[in-house]
């Protein structure tokens, strides 16, 4: 059988970022569907982020492609270029090396569903536009811009 069963998915809420940068992710849901459907080329998340929630705090990927589909509600994208609204319908593309920070926020009332979907790339490094934070691909966790690693 390939259909996924998304019901049986474990959800796992929030982020692994050290404090204080967890605080607005702390509750985000994302089910891995594409490691339930044994995909190891490309993620696929589905997301759900209650009102006031963010997806991640702003990033960009230097080896990463992402891509955001809106299935449900409403979310404003924040990237360096300001803010758009997204609804149901709408996707927005990130392409890997593109040094512009983004994230989605709920400022609705209402919980919002999208699809996150990105490449898994070895040698990707994640740079934090907001935080004094970057993830590099030999790494367990997060670090501070000059290398110092946050305690787990």
């Amino acid at each position: 059988m390939k259909k996924i069963d998304i019901p049986a998915i474990p959800v796992r809420q929030g982020s692994g970022y050290p404090p204080p940068y967890d605080a607005p992710c702390k509750l985000r849901e994302r089910k891995a569907l594409g490691d339930a459907g044994g995909l190891s080329q490309f993620g696929v998340n589905l997301m759900t982020l209650p009102p006031g929630a963010w997806s991640s705090q702003r990033h960009w990927h230097s080896d990463e492609d992402e891509f955001v589909w809106v299935l449900e509600g409403e979310l404003t994208l924040i990237t360096d270029a300001g803010e758009e609204t997204l609804g149901p319908g709408d996707c927005a593309a990130f392409k890997a090396g593109a040094a512009n920070g983004h994230h989605l926020v709920n400022r609705s009332g209402a919980p919002a569903k999208l699809l996150e979907i990105g490449t898994r790339g070895a040698a990707d490094r994640t740079v934090y536009s907001e935080a004094d934070m970057v993830a590099e691909p030999a790494d367990e966790f997060y670090r501070r811009r000059d290398g110092t690693p946050y305690p787990k």
